[in-house]
């Protein structure tokens, strides 16, 4: 239980990889809670809309008067919205850019204060192979997650004196949440089965396990990372 008495919040984590990862941090002994904008007030589940800051604050502040403090954020919740950069409307370019990188930035610049006070702290967010293997059609998206591997590597550097490590993971083609939708798309995924030496998809139990090291003191010596969970691509 290499997690036991930590306390952690993985936003996006009532549903795909969120899900999965929520899961394998409380089977690692965490207390967990899944916060998304569907979410219900109780039990494990808080709601919470990432891109509002207050809506971020109610979730940091109930989750410190429930559990008295904060170790550990998984800043995984994200959009996309498809289409050419050259066609999106700007509100759908603004929508996903303020959930996949801006509602980064409010989960952690909330959740400092309880994380510096837990003395190790960790920060996981959740990029993609998109940030590095930009597709047509998913632009907004492949933007929003190269900004953020920037992002985390800038909070590293910042937080690094407070005990805080800031690390990404960056998954390829998993068979939860969107994942799905480019295993749907023989086209693409042909495409990127080809240059992956595995040959498959990950499951989310394999990035998971993956967010859990990031998560844990394992990785104590580990900062300002991106961690490539893709199957090996275009090794």
């Amino acid at each position: 239980m290499v997690l036991k008495g930590r306390v952690a919040v993985v936003t996006g984590g009532t549903a795909g990889l969120g899900r999965v990862i929520a899961r394998t941090l409380t089977d690692a002994g965490a207390t967990v809670v899944s916060a998304s904008r569907g979410a219900p007030a109780s039990g494990d589940r808080f709601p919470v809309d990432v891109t509002d800051r207050a809506s971020v604050d109610a979730l940091v502040s109930g989750v410190q008067d429930r559990y008295g403090g904060l170790d550990i954020l998984v800043a995984n919740a994200g959009i996309s919205r498809p289409g050419p950069l050259v066609g999106l409307p700007v509100s759908q370019w603004d929508e996903v850019l303020a959930t996949n990188l801006t509602g980064v930035l409010h989960c952690v610049q909330a959740a400092a204060p309880l994380l510096r006070a837990s003395g190790a702290g960790r920060v996981v967010t959740v990029s993609s192979l998109l940030a590095r293997r930009p597709v047509v059609g998913a632009g907004a998206y492949s933007v929003s997650k190269a900004a953020v591997e920037t992002l985390t590597r800038v909070l590293a550097a910042e937080l690094s004196g407070d005990g805080i490590t800031v690390n990404a993971v960056a998954p390829g083609v998993v068979d939860e949440g969107m994942g799905r939708q480019i295993l749907a798309n023989e086209r693409l995924w042909g495409r990127l089965r080809g240059s992956l030496a595995s040959g498959r998809a990950a499951t989310g139990d394999e990035v998971a396990r993956a967010v859990l090291f990031l998560a844990s003191p394992d990785s104590s010596y580990v900062n300002g990372h991106v961690l490539h969970v893709d199957g090996g691509l275009d090794y």
